[in-house]
C-alpha cells in the first residue's frame, strides 16, 4: 500500500509528460496532496471544479439508472489530458486521482494504466 504522497510522486515520475497530480476528496471538494502543477495549473482550483464533474456525472447516471461504476473520466483540451480516476475499495470511498499530462509528450494509454495501478495500491 501507498500513502499519498508516495502515490502523487509515482505519477509524476512514472507518466512521461506529467504536469501534475493531487488526490482529492470529492465530498468536500478538498485536495489530500498536490505535486506539480504551475501559475497556470492551480490544482486546488482544479480538484475543486473537477468534484463539481464527478458530483454531476454520479446525477446523471443516477436519473438513467445506471447501476455501474465510474472508473475514470477524460477531459481532452488542445495541448493537455486530464484524467479523473476515482478510488475503489473500503479505503477510497469519495476520493479521486486527478491527473494531468501533456498532450504532446504522453502515451493516454499508458497514463491511464498507471492511474489504475496506482489507485489500487493507493492508502488513505
Amino acid at each position: 500500500m501507498a500513502s499519498v504522497e508516495v502515490s502523487l510522486k509515482e505519477l509524476m515520475t512514472g507518466v512521461e509528460g506529467a504536469l501534475g497530480a493531487a488526490v482529492v476528496d470529492y465530498t468536500s471538494g478538498m485536495a489530500l496532496g498536490t505535486l506539480g502543477g504551475s501559475k497556470d495549473l492551480d490544482l486546488t482550483v482544479a480538484a475543486a471544479g473537477n468534484t463539481d464533474v464527478i458530483r454531476a456525472k454520479v446525477r446523471t447516471m443516477e436519473h438513467l439508472g445506471l447501476k455501474s461504476q465510474i472508473e475514470d473520466i477524460l477531459i481532452t483540451l488542445a495541448g493537455q489530458y486530464h484524467l479523473i480516476r476515482l478510488v475503489a475499495g473500503r479505503n477510497g470511498n469519495g476520493l479521486f486521482l486527478y491527473l494531468v499530462i501533456d498532450k504532446s509528450r504522453s502515451n493516454l494509454a499508458m497514463a491511464r494504466h498507471q492511474l489504475k495501478r496506482i489507485e489500487e495500491h493507493l492508502e488513505v
